[in-house]
């Protein structure tokens, strides 16, 4: 029984210690469409920022402008990899279907998830940009002298984002 709570004890401990640490940034999955993995090695842009509006009436009494909240922005969403014969024409796919429009059955805008994951796998922080759609993609560079991954990457433009946990 006493060693049983002096186990209970440390786990709890160490949960307790873990809960006072942040969290590291690279262990996290993205997803497009509820259902396809893109294996990134790199994501930036889970950027919003709410604009400010300022107005100052011409009978106001004080001699400054007022701030206010306005319209929010929503930063575009880049993502890298590395290129995988596997995946080779899966950006350029995605590019085609918003640039001839093709919204018959298959919508070319997705949700795109980005979770940030725990030691176990597990969604911490989930961020969710919604109607995203692919709007460039840069292919690797070629070089004959270099000692490097192919990495390509994609830039999707989004509606909202939000994080969902």
């Amino acid at each position: 029984m006493l060693i049983r709570k002096a186990i209970r004890h440390r786990a709890l401990k160490k949960i307790e210690i873990m809960a006072e640490y942040p969290l590291p940034k690279f262990h996290f999955k993205v997803t497009i469409g509820g259902d396809t993995e893109l294996n990134c090695t790199e994501v930036s842009g889970l950027d919003f920022e709410t604009e400010v509006i300022e107005y100052r009436g011409g009978a106001d009494n004080d001699y400054f402008k007022k701030k206010q909240p306005g319209m929010t922005k929503f930063a575009n969403i880049s993502i890298k990899r590395g290129t995988f014969v596997s995946t080779k024409g899966q950006f350029f796919d995605m590019w085609k279907k918003n640039v001839f429009f093709q919204e018959g059955e298959e919508k070319y805008r997705s949700t795109l998830t980005i979770s940030l994951l725990d030691e176990k796998h597990e969604p911490v922080v989930t961020w969710e940009a919604e109607d995203a759609w692919l709007l460039k993609i840069q292919s690797t560079d070629l070089k004959a002298d270099g000692n490097e991954i192919a990495i390509e990457s994609a830039e999707f433009a989004i509606n909202s984002l939000k994080i969902a946990s």
